[in-house]
């Protein structure tokens, strides 16, 4: 099932909120699933109504009702009701039915031990680009989930952005790196434009400028496949400006402040599921 191809299945959300709706988004626009093939569930009627609205998909406030008839099940919800919804949900479980957890930091084994015995459970961790379909996300498998459901996993997350595999010992360091990263990129973003406004530049001049450097550095990183050093070392003159700027950067600790950010956050996504398998024991 290569990427591209429409996808013959039921898929339903559990969950309507910004990840659902960035996956809903990508599926329904590139066709890879008909809107009239997703159903979303989630407690909150204005979320269903946009949902509906924005994408012409069906929409419920029964989690069971959603699941029963759909041959995958997306699991969206935040990790902190995680364990509250899958008893309710590997109630309503059809057999044969692929979940799919978007959950940060909940292990696959706990999911697993919640559902009926050989369900195929594959772990995801996207990320918030994929609402502009430039998302970044990775799969791992669980115990009984096969090739097939790898291939259809990668497929509809290709629907929004890039996908990679990975063990799944190594999602948490994922959900440090790109699950949260588009925040500190936001951030950066944010720190350039408060820097060009104390030097003398107009707030919106200066975030128009710092946003497209960014995606514009990001894009020649990608198109022109060189290492970041490589293109760093491009724009960089001995004694230029932009080497005063780096030295700046380097004397003010960047490098070990980003080692600090996804640290912490690799480091919470492992808490995560501490408490849930805590909660569920």
């Amino acid at each position: 099932m290569p990427p591209g191809m429409s996808v013959e299945h039921t898929i339903a959300f559990v969950g309507g909120g910004n990840m659902a709706r960035a996956l809903i988004r990508g599926l329904v626009g590139t066709a890879t699933v008909q809107a009239d093939q997703i159903i979303a569930a989630d407690p909150d009627e204005a979320k269903l109504r946009s949902l509906e609205e924005e994408l012409g998909i069906r929409c419920t406030g029964d989690n069971a009702e959603a699941v029963q008839s759909a041959s995958v099940v997306v699991l969206a919800t935040k990790p902190q009701v995680f364990t509250q919804l899958l008893p309710g949900v590997a109630a309503a479980l059809a057999p044969d039915t692929l979940l799919i957890s978007v959950a940060a930091g909940i292990p696959t084994r706990l999911i697993e031990r919640a559902l009926p015995s050989g369900t195929r459970v594959v772990r995801t961790m996207p990320n918030t680009p994929a609402l502009v379909g430039a998302g970044a996300s990775a799969i791992a498998a669980g115990s009984h989930a096969t090739e097939d459901d790898l291939v259809l996993a990668e497929t509809l997350l290709r629907s929004v952005g890039i996908s990679v595999r990975v063990p799944e010992e190594q999602l948490d360091a994922v959900t440090g790196l790109s699950g949260s990263g588009p925040a500190y990129v936001f951030a950066m973003i944010e720190a350039l434009r408060d820097a060009g406004v104390r030097e003398g530049l107009p707030e919106d001049t200066a975030l128009q400028l710092a946003s497209q450097t960014v995606f514009g550095a990001a894009r020649l990183l990608k198109d022109e496949n060189e290492s970041p050093e490589v293109l760093r070392e491009r724009v960089t003159s001995p004694g230029g400006t932009t080497r005063a700027g780096l030295d700046a950067l380097a004397a003010a600790g960047f490098k070990e402040a980003v080692f600090g950010a996804v640290r912490a956050a690799t480091r919470r996504s492992a808490e995560l599921g501490k408490i849930a398998d805590d909660a569920g024991s």
